[in-house]
């Protein structure tokens, strides 16, 4: 099954939206959807399995919505950070290509939180895509069972304990603080992570990791450059949003925006005793090992070399090559 989204009435729909709510329910896919140059300002759920996005051009084919967390719902209640997104992916096997993900709320002023990709759901691959926002730009699903700020959700919407497998290849990513977030095991290959200027003394955190304490890895970056516009020293690798936070740096090249510590423990020392945070054969400014916490590590070469896609997300691997 294919369709054609286009703006200007040329394809089957005018609309992402409309597309996905037109799949029969029951149909298993796959499901093809291209979708031709345009600013499509929709506020998307993606619950249906095996759909595929493929744009027209990665930086003209976008998908944007300006929600926040302090936006006010109409019961005058704040929106919180777990309804701000653009796109929500809850379905399996999601794939895109080509395409712009975008919160547009901006970072002055009360805006705090603001995904431009909500991404819940097992056996995910991201290629050539774009991700922009400030403050938690993409969130790779809820942490483990005490994430009460999420109840207000339908159960069977929370993936709390299931599989959460994403790939993000050849991607570009920005934002300040925590805008890389979640429980889900990723792997960033050869993407650009980007830090934005806050004009503050610490300009933000690439990762907060929530990763349950029974998976092997939680987000790993291969290859990848790490860039901003944010000032020297201002920026963390990564702090840990729960306890048994697991992220890994191989063969990155940092920029001089990256703390020399590199880790933040996010106010916990305990957190200290429990995370995985661990990097192999940085390179450029603001990879200085010997400025590293304590309690992050470097691997050995044996270590590293066990970080392979075919180990980090075993099994069946259809999905992502």
């Amino acid at each position: 099954m294919e369709f054609t989204v286009a703006q200007d009435g040329s394809g089957d729909f005018p609309s992402v939206q409309k597309c996905v709510d037109a799949i029969p329910a029951d149909f298993e896919g796959p499901v093809g959807i291209f979708i031709r140059k345009g600013r499509y300002k929709e506020k998307l759920d993606i619950v249906k399995p095996f759909v595929t996005l493929i744009g027209e051009n990665a930086k003209e084919t976008i998908l944007t919505y300006d929600d926040c967390a302090g936006k006010r719902m109409p019961d005058g209640k704040k929106m919180g950070t777990f309804r701000s997104y653009s796109t929500r992916i809850t379905g399996e096997g999601f794939r895109a290509e080509n395409i712009t993900f975008e919160n547009a709320a901006g970072q002055k002023g009360r805006v705090g939180q603001a995904l431009a990709a909500y991404v819940d759901a097992d056996k995910v691959c991201f290629r050539n895509c774009r991700f922009l926002g400030f403050q938690d730009t993409l969130f790779t699903g809820p942490p483990p069972q005490d994430a009460g700020d999420l109840e207000w959700m339908k159960k069977e919407e929370i993936r709390r304990n299931g599989r959460n497998r994403q790939l993000y290849d050849n991607c570009y990513l920005e934002g300040d603080v925590d805008f890389i977030f979640g429980s889900a095991t990723a792997v960033f290959r050869k993407c650009e992570i980007f830090s934005k200027n806050r004009d503050k003394k610490v300009n933000g955190y690439i990762t907060a990791a929530s990763t349950p304490e029974s998976r092997q890895y939680g987000y790993v970056f291969m290859d990848c450059q790490l860039t901003g516009d944010a000032g020297p020293q201002s920026v963390y690798l990564g702090r840990p949003w729960r306890k048994y936070a697991k992220v890994a740096f191989l063969d990155c090249q940092m920029g001089s925006h990256i703390i020399g510590e590199g880790w933040n423990n996010w106010r916990d020392r305990e957190k200290e005793k429990t995370v995985s945070y661990v990097e192999y054969n940085s390179s450029g400014p603001g990879a200085k090992r010997q400025k590293r916490v304590s309690w992050s590590r470097c691997l050995t070469s044996e270590e590293a070399s066990k970080y392979q896609l075919e180990n980090i997300f075993p099994e069946n691997n259809s999905w992502y090559i």
